[in-house]
């Protein structure tokens, strides 16, 4: 038993790695633009690098966890990553960056594939709704802190005051850090924890994985079935739209503010993104309660009508309102994908592990999203460019409504609603 607890708590630091690693991305923005003197489009294609690693290494990173196992898996993940943030580190350059983020997302991809069934069997079937929302809360912890570090870095880099200097954490990353992108420390950081978590995990043995129906990718003739259905489809679609929304605000809220309010991404910029992480998470645990009450299909429309408020208040509101409106967003966004992924399995009678591999494909919004609201921002100006997200939210509302005649009224349970949360996940 004290065996298992270790795996669980190594598998609950894993989530937390993988959030702090995936949602640094927005408060880093306003500096790449400014310091490679980049587009708000070329940009864009920093969020895009990442996030469409998952469209390409989730279903590989299954079939390699199937033949290889959740270890080998766990650790070629974290040397990709260490590969990925030590090339950046070395060479900061905006190519560079692209083929570092990539390599990153291709890590977290395979993370997520293969440590949601290993919970299960570590933590016990019976306790796996409650690992999962405390994997929740790892992850939701790692992105409300990570900005911080972000601000903690930059500032003290910048205002560095010499070798006598007492701080040895500042003191070593000055001696490595170009002196003009002290945000690259942050890679190093990046580094060291991938490299320290292979390190760690290599001598430990993990339990032994029997996938349930659930977790099984399916044929591919069953994914073709699959994908002719109008439901699946709609569904798959829906996700799409959460996570590019997630993304796009998270990725672009910092340069708004810096850009319309004159806000300083590394101060206040930071601190909208780390409590726009931090309220969703919350609104993930209060979400939670109000599906036990309420139709969730009514949690989703009241919950995105409020969403496309927030985001009105965030573009249109004086700088006071936009710091806050900004997270609100995050914390009505809370609920969104697991509702609509419980809605996808009680649309489908069987199949649900199939069905599953082909929804958590969506995460792939979070590329594109972005980027499309980076190349309108570079024809109409940012504010115009976040206008998209318009559409990704109403679509998420729509969904509330069209779900009725597909689904039937069947509440969330406990294990369906964390169980298929891709953040528990990330």
């Amino acid at each position: 038993m004290g065996k298992n607890r270790f795996i669980v708590a190594l598998i609950l630091f894993i989530f937390f790695v993988i959030s702090f690693l995936t949602n640094i991305l927005g408060p880093l923005i306003p500096d790449i633009i400014s310091d490679f003197k980049v587009s708000l489009t070329m940009a864009a294609l920093l969020p895009f690098a990442f996030f469409v690693a998952y469209g390409v290494f989730s279903i590989p990173s299954g079939v390699a966890v199937e033949r290889y196992g959740e270890k080998q898996v766990i650790l070629s993940a974290f040397l990709i990553s260490f590969i990925g943030a030590i090339l950046f580190s070395i060479f900061p350059n905006f190519p560079i960056a692209l083929i570092s983020l990539f390599l990153i997302g291709s890590g977290m991809a395979m993370l997520q594939v293969a440590i949601n069934p290993l919970l299960r069997v570590a933590g016990g079937e019976e306790h796996f709704a409650f690992n999962s929302v405390m994997g929740q809360l790892a992850f939701g912890m790692a992105s409300f802190m990570s900005p911080f570090l972000f601000t903690y870095l930059v500032l003290n880099l910048e205002d560095y005051p010499g070798p006598d200097n007492s701080n040895f954490i500042i003191n070593i990353f000055h001696n490595i850090v170009p002196e003009n992108l002290p945000w690259v420390s942050l890679y190093w950081i990046f580094a060291m924890i991938s490299l320290i978590m292979v390190i760690f995990i290599y001598p430990i043995t993990l339990p032994k994985v029997e996938r349930n129906e659930e977790e099984k990718a399916g044929s591919w003739a069953t994914n073709k079935d699959l994908l002719k259905n109008k439901k699946v489809i709609l569904f798959f679609m829906g996700l799409f739209a959460y996570v590019g929304t997630e993304q796009g605000v998270a990725n672009w809220m910092s340069q708004f503010l810096s850009e319309y309010h004159g806000l300083d991404p590394r101060i206040e910029g930071a601190n909208a993104i780390s409590l726009f992480w931090g309220l969703l998470t919350v609104g993930c645990i209060l979400g939670l309660l109000l599906l036990k009450f309420m139709d969730s299909k009514l949690v989703l429309k009241i919950f995105s009508g409020a969403a496309i408020l927030g985001l009105t208040a965030a573009l249109f509101g004086p700088a006071h309102i936009a710091v806050l409106a900004f997270p609100l967003v995050g914390f009505f966004a809370s609920v969104m994908w697991s509702v609509i992924f419980s809605l996808a399995l009680n649309s489908v009678k069987k199949n649900h592990g199939a069905l599953s591999g082909i929804l958590c494909s969506g995460i792939v919004g979070g590329a594109i999203v972005p980027l499309i609201v980076g190349a309108l921002g570079d024809l109409v100006g940012l504010k115009g460019g976040m206008f998209f997200l318009y559409i990704t939210l109403g679509f998420i509302f729509s969904i509330g409504f069209w779900a009725s005649p597909l689904v039937n009224n069947k509440t969330i349970k406990l294990k369906e609603f964390f169980g298929n949360n891709k953040k528990s996940e990330p």
